[in-house]
């Protein structure tokens, strides 16, 4: 019988609580690894951990002390840590005339903050001296609105094109500094789940569509595959970029978006 790929291995999700977050913690341990949810939702979080067999830290990811705290807690509950996922992220839509600065902030606090303190975390356990110091894995969840110019999503778009720059920077830095941690983005496209949800509403209420039905049939209509992604393609790529089948692949931005960003 072939072992799961990531049999052994140990892996962090941020935003676990929902979502892609949840499907990602349930592909990954399908795949053979143990999986520590990490969320502000607790009682979700424990939930999705304990349907997967795993464990859960409660992380707020815009905080350097709650990751700090939180990825030692992962590290004593499972043993260790190879693959860091981070997916936790928001997404508000607004029009430039209407640009709320707190809103900025808040996006770029979670979604660029969020995802460096990840990284620098990851590379502090992970790396040489590190608690875990086996080296490893980084998957950073950027979006396809890093590559296209989608109407309302400034402020997100232009986070998720950070995602994407921090990504291959981190990638090069640790490839220098010897740490033995590979770094890679997905960019997905999007995807009908509850976010998905929100913003077709949030696109019909700034009366840049009609309907939210209108909305998607706007992003499928720019997209060569002819739908919207589905939550287990995106992560099959998570899966793929944590596992030894991706072992020289570093610093790449990985679209799951059925051609809409190319």
């Amino acid at each position: 019988m072939t072992e799961p790929e990531l049999a052994g291995r140990k892996a962090l999700v941020t935003g676990g609580a929902q979502g892609l977050g949840k499907k990602f913690a349930e592909f990954l341990t399908a795949a053979g690894a143990t999986v520590v949810v990490a969320d502000l939702q607790d009682d979700k979080g424990k939930e999705v951990a304990d349907a997967v067999g795993g464990a859960y830290v409660h992380l707020d990811v815009t905080d350097d002390a709650s990751w700090e705290a939180g990825i030692a807690s992962a590290v004593e509950q499972v043993g260790g840590l190879d693959i860091l996922v981070n997916n936790a992220g928001i997404e508000i839509a607004s029009l430039f005339v209407d640009l709320d600065p707190d809103v900025l902030r808040r996006i770029f606090d979670v979604n660029v903050v969020g995802t460096s303190l990840g990284v620098k975390h990851a590379f502090r356990t992970m790396g040489p001296g590190g608690a875990a110091g086996q080296g490893g894995a980084v998957i950073n969840i950027a979006s396809v609105a890093a590559t296209i110019a989608f109407p309302a999503l400034s402020a997100y778009s232009a986070s998720k094109s950070a995602v994407d720059r921090l990504t291959r920077v981190a990638a090069m830095e640790s490839g220098k500094l010897g740490l033995g941690v590979r770094v890679n983005c997905v960019c997905p496209g999007l995807v009908p789940n509850e976010m998905g949800a929100g913003l077709a509403n949030e696109m019909t209420r700034l009366g840049l569509f009609p309907s939210p039905e209108e909305a998607v049939a706007g992003v499928v209509g720019l997209t060569p595959s002819g739908r919207l992604a589905t939550e287990e393609e995106i992560a099959d790529a998570v899966v793929f970029l944590a596992s030894d089948r991706s072992k020289f692949i570093n610093g790449v931005a990985l679209s799951v978006d059925g051609g809409m960003g190319m």
